[in-house]
């Protein structure tokens, strides 16, 4: 029995909403269920004392929020200047050649590598070597090298869909290259280059293996990014596997979740200014 093209299309309609609805439910259950468990831990002690270590898990994560947030900000001053760069030298200037080719091939490579053999680069690299010990920003280098082929191949194919009419209208009305990359290309881009930064931010909280040989894992309050420190995604594995606290590290993966969401509002915030300011619209 043959189909006909309709109830075809229907059929396959059917099945791409199911799946849409059947993630967005399970990601809701998950979002619910940590928030729901980790609520009752919340409290002024929770947010502003400092782990004590044990087997109970006391203390909050006063330090290990701050360590995040040191974390969060020397990973992205190291990694949007060398990502968007590199981005843009790919899709605006470099020639096609196999050296071109080369290197969108060894991006590419660098992609799927596992993150604990960039944690184990960095511990050689940046901890032993180059001797900033275990510190925040030995973990930010060992992430930016992580996260940074990810971010220039999503911000070289976010500016390669901007249509070439635009590059050539600029040109015609005189632009040099670089105003018409910076006046024109990077304004149209910003969507996804923002997306694809968002995502690496995500990747910074989220991420735990690479930063448990390069951060050192100290539980006390960094006062720069020479010092050692516990992201909250460390913390939560802690508290998982080295204590009786599960509740403790439910109520740090919340916090974990409402942080990524107010990241996002804000840098979405903030890719809105800029956008507008690039067009003279604020």
């Amino acid at each position: 029995m043959r189909l006909s093209p309709k109830l075809t299309q229907r059929i396959a309609w059917g099945f791409i909403w199911a799946a849409g609805i059947s993630a967005v439910v399970i990601l809701l259950l998950i979002v619910v269920y940590v928030i729901a468990r980790g609520l009752p831990v919340f409290g002024s002690e929770f947010f502003f004392s400092e782990p004590k270590g044990g087997i109970s898990g006391e203390g909050g994560i006063s330090s290990v929020f701050v360590s995040t947030i040191w974390l969060i900000a020397t990973t992205m001053v190291i990694l949007i200047p060398l990502g968007i760069g590199a981005a843009i030298y790919l899709a605006e200037y470099a020639p096609d050649n196999w050296l071109t080719r080369l290197i969108r091939y060894g991006v590419e490579l660098l992609a799927g590598v596992p993150s604990i053999v960039f944690g184990l680069f960095g511990f050689a690299i940046f901890v032993m070597a180059l001797n900033f010990s275990y510190s925040i920003l030995a973990g930010a280098l060992t992430l930016a090298c992580l996260l940074l082929p990810f971010l220039i191949r999503s911000a070289e194919e976010a500016m390669k869909v901007v249509p070439r009419s635009y590059r050539e209208a600029a040109l015609a009305l005189g632009a040099t290259k670089w105003q018409m990359t910076k006046s024109v290309v990077l304004p149209a881009a910003i969507p996804g280059i923002i997306t694809g930064i968002i995502l690496c931010v995500g990747g910074v909280v989220a991420e735990s293996a690479c930063l448990y040989v390069t951060m050192g894992g100290s539980a006390g309050m960094p006062t720069s990014f020479f010092d050692g420190g516990r992201s909250l995604a460390v913390h939560v594995f802690y508290l998982a596997m080295e204590t009786n606290a599960l509740d403790k590290a439910l109520a740090t993966g919340a916090v974990l979740i409402v942080l990524i969401l107010i990241i996002n509002l804000i840098t979405r915030w903030l890719a809105w200014r800029f956008r507008a300011r690039m067009e003279g619209k604020a």
